[in-house]
């Protein structure tokens, strides 16, 4: 049940995510933070490798202690089931969030951007009509859509990372504990590193392919602003979970408990 949960659990949360930051775009009238082809870079290169190293996870450290499950108990419980979709919604906030950070750093409102498709019509940006293709339209979409896709990217290998134990600590568990684990999330992050500065190695057909750009230091301590507390939000909800769980073991075993009899504490012909 663990190893199958780590790998539901990685996966659902990630693809809840990536629905909860198109919706998001979507229901604001925000520009698409992230194209076709990134939702397609996204679902084959960086999740496949690194769900499929989370198979090979050891085995919970206090797996012993645990009583029995019961047969029935479904995989997806209403408690895992609320997880996954909790830290879908923060992936989600958080790689639309880094994009609109992008235009407010640009001086452009959250109104302006909800209204981008009449910008130079219904509002003017402060370089003039010229500036709306700048910001909106092909390349001046690029870089935004670069730093949501590499907040993206950066959350779902931290949340592999994380999700080495459904329920241990990453201080208790830790990613090298399965070194499948961290080739299957080293590898898919260096393929998106060499797209992503394909230009500089005399490739720049392939970045622009992927509609990639390369990032700055600046961009970069914003894209871990956003895909850092990832992290935080797993292990807030491991330890919820921990606590969940010490109360049904409890429970259980004080049902397991046979019935004290009433005359049990009589001496006997009494």
């Amino acid at each position: 049940r663990s190893l199958s949960s780590t790998f539901i659990c990685f996966l659902i949360s990630c693809n809840i995510g990536e629905i909860c930051a198109i919706f998001f775009a979507t229901l604001a009238g925000f520009p698409e933070p992230l194209t076709a082809m990134h939702l397609l870079w996204v679902n084959l290169v960086t999740d496949g490798p690194p769900a499929t190293a989370l198979g090979f996870n050891p085995p919970s450290p206090d797996l012993m202690e645990q009583p029995p499950r019961p047969s029935d108990e479904p995989i997806m419980t209403r408690w895992l089931l609320t997880r996954y979709c909790l830290t879908g919604l923060y992936v989600g906030v958080a790689t639309i969030g880094v994009f609109a950070q992008h235009y407010l750093a640009q001086g452009i409102t959250l109104g302006e951007l909800a209204n981008w498709s009449q910008c130079g019509l219904q509002w003017m940006p402060s370089g003039g009509t010229s500036m709306c293709r700048d910001l909106f339209q092909s390349d001046g979409r690029m870089l935004p859509q670069t730093l949501s896709l590499t907040t993206l990217v950066c959350m779902e290998m931290l949340k592999a990372l994380s999700a080495v134990s459904v329920d241990s600590s990453l201080f208790r568990v830790g990613p090298q504990s399965n070194r499948w684990l961290l080739l299957g999330v080293s590898g898919p992050f260096l393929l998106h590193m060499l797209v992503l500065y394909s230009a500089d190695l005399g490739l720049p057909a392939l970045g622009e392919s992927f509609g990639m750009v390369p990032l700055s230091w600046d961009d970069w301590s914003t894209v871990m602003a956003w895909a850092l507390p990832i992290l935080l939000v797993d292990e807030v909800l491991k330890a919820i979970g921990r606590y969940l769980n010490s109360r049904q073991d409890v429970s259980t075993d004080q049902s397991d408990q046979p019935p004290v009899s009433p005359n049990s504490g009589l001496p006997s012909g009494a």
